[in-house]
């Protein structure tokens, strides 16, 4: 997703849309976050899922560092934009690498179909 006007009224269309389908059609969301997921997608589907899930060592931000940086005028720590750096800080629900990846997912849809939303 690029950045500018028109993305920023995209990122809210596709944020409306999923509330739709999550809300009103009852369906599971499942975001998985892979390296890197920066900017509108961090700001928008990227966190609207029911169950956020990260690669290990997956880069996650909203802006890089640098920008961070030059825009609060402080320096952050080295590390903090990683995602398990953000997984001890409650960004999203687990971290799980890709080879297990699929079998997580079966599972996690297994339990959906038990207990519905």
């Amino acid at each position: 997703m690029q950045e500018g006007s028109l993305s920023l009224m995209q990122m809210a269309k596709i944020s409306s849309a999923l509330y739709e389908y999550q809300k009103k059609k009852r369906l599971f969301y499942v975001s998985i976050l892979t390296s890197p997921t920066t900017g509108g997608v961090t700001a928008s589907f990227g966190m609207l899922g029911d169950i956020i899930i990260a690669e290990p060592d997956a880069y996650i931000a909203f802006a890089g560092k640098r920008v961070i940086e030059q825009t609060l005028n402080t320096t952050i720590p080295e590390g903090s934009q990683v995602a398990e750096y953000l997984f001890q800080k409650g960004l999203f629900d687990s971290i799980v690498p890709r080879n297990p990846l699929k079998g997580v997912l079966s599972e996690l849809f297994q339990l959906h179909a038990f207990f519905p939303l």
